[in-house]
């Protein structure tokens, strides 16, 4: 048993030290194309997005929610590849990523935010999870219990963060989970094409209250919402082209193929309960029972070990000192703390799901325009010995906030102080357009011109130092 244990702490330190926040040398950056290909792509497909997919419609006609998902994707996808791209050529954390730009104690922000938005995703995905492992259970031993799967899910994911990247990826997905859940999903996806009646709803039209803009914010969503880890995992890569090709196609064939399916789930199985339960009793009914909802969960694992992986490598941009197994303990134990919370109030959760979307998207986009400013065009690339870089995070709340004006869903304080600002002394509309433009082009573009306007500035004031902000 000695000799067991032995051997798999040996294989835990070759194939997945526990690197910090240092760069990694390029004897272990062992990952190429496929395995982001199967690694984005799989983190690309899950519950939640079905759930998400399900949003758009009927509210969209299904060949506008379409257009919408392919539209949103790429638009998504891209920003998602290039900070991979930085993790590959630096090949640190993506939070190291943002001192350069913010300084090293600016970067302590958005990893605090990463934070609390990966603990709010680990317990959407553990309250999903268990909710349809309750479903699965019933449909095979014939009881359902949320708490003990909430318990066991947990446990699960927790331990595959643990294992690191790198096991994941090549023990655990490219051997099996990857192509289960792949394979299940090809499954679903022909049930409801063939037991559809295509011709009626993709000439239904849609019922309106969702724009075709605020619908692209929602695809968007999921792909801005992994920016602040892509990096975690593109530093293990082998090239720059194998990080910046596998992440984009692997992340965009699955986002579209998934949001469409949760769109087709609601037109063309008749789904009318849009919770994770919903979905999975629709699902099982649809395409066979509870094996199919026991593969879907396999695939769920995947979101959850990545939330709670970079979250504890995020909270080693804040200090060295804390051990990085000790930190995915703990932000597994806050995820669940949260999916008990979800569990004892399903109805409030899935409300809150749709502005938690949104919420992510007017932090994370504008963001990512200061770093596209700051690393692409500027190419800033080493963050010297600023420690706060203000000019940086004044852009970023700029586009945070023309993000709020655009879609007001932030907390009731900062929407109340907007509209008495905006509406009530300044008698602009609110909110924009009324977001008919949607908010995460506006705000990308916002931080960025922002950005760009001050740096330039400074530097023909000061050209002696070259336009460090």
């Amino acid at each position: 048993m000695a000799r067991v244990t032995e051997r798999i702490e040996q294989t835990l330190e070759r194939e997945a030290p526990s690197w910090d926040i240092r760069p990694v040398p390029p004897e272990h950056r062992l990952l190429g194309s496929l395995d982001f290909a199967v690694l984005w792509g799989d983190l690309s497909i899950g519950l939640l997005v079905l759930l998400t997919g399900a949003l758009l419609v009927p509210a969209l006609g299904l060949p506008t929610a379409l257009v919408a998902i392919v539209v949103g994707s790429v638009i998504g996808c891209v920003p998602l590849a290039l900070v991979g791209l930085a993790g590959a050529r630096q090949g640190v954390p993506g939070m190291v990523l943002f001192r350069p730009v913010l300084g090293v104690r600016g970067s302590y922000l958005p990893s605090v935010l990463n934070i609390a938005q990966l603990v709010g995703w680990t317990g959407f995905e553990l309250w999903a999870m268990a909710l349809v492992a309750s479903q699965m259970s019933k449909r095979l031993f014939g009881f359902s219990n949320y708490w003990l799967w909430l318990a066991v899910v947990a446990v699960l994911c927790a331990l595959l963060a643990l294992g690191g990247p790198i096991l994941v990826i090549r023990r655990w997905l490219e051997r099996f989970g990857a192509w289960v859940v792949a394979a299940v999903a090809l499954w679903i996806t022909i049930r409801v094409l063939t037991t559809s009646n295509l011709t009626l709803i993709w000439h239904a039209h849609g019922q309106g209250g969702l724009g075709f803009w605020l619908a692209v914010d929602l695809v968007i969503a999921q792909p801005v919402s992994w920016l602040p880890l892509v990096a975690d995992y593109n530093r293990f890569a082998r090239s720059n082209t194998s990080s910046v090709a596998g992440t984009f196609w692997g992340y965009a064939v699955g986002n579209v193929w998934f949001y469409a399916l949760g769109a087709l789930l609601v037109l063309g199985a008749g789904l009318s309960d849009t919770t994770p339960a919903g979905i999975g009793q629709a699902i099982a009914s649809l395409a066979g029972g509870g094996i199919v909802l026991l593969a879907l969960l396999v695939g769920e694992t995947d979101e959850a070990f990545a939330d709670i992986y970079s979250a504890a490598v995020s909270s080693q941009n804040l200090t060295t000192h804390i051990k990085q197994r000790w930190a995915v303990v703990a932000i597994a134990l806050a995820g669940a703390g949260l999916a008990v919370w979800l569990g004892l109030r399903p109805t409030v959760a899935l409300g809150n799901y749709e502005s938690f979307l949104f919420l992510l998207g007017s932090v994370f986009v504008p963001l990512f325009g200061v770093f596209v400013a700051d690393y692409f065009l500027l190419r800033r690339r080493s963050a010297g010995e600023a420690t706060l870089r203000w000019r940086a995070l004044v852009a970023w709340i700029v586009g945070f906030l023309v993000y709020q004006w655009s879609v007001p869903t932030g907390p009731l304080g900062i929407q109340h102080a907007m509209k008495t600002v905006l509406h009530g002394w300044l008698h602009l509309p609110f909110p924009l357009a009324h977001s008919a433009a949607g908010a995460s082009i506006p705000a990308f573009a916002a931080a960025l011109g922002f950005y760009l306007l001050i740096s330039f500035r400074n530097q023909r004031l000061r050209p002696d130092v070259g336009g460090r902000l």
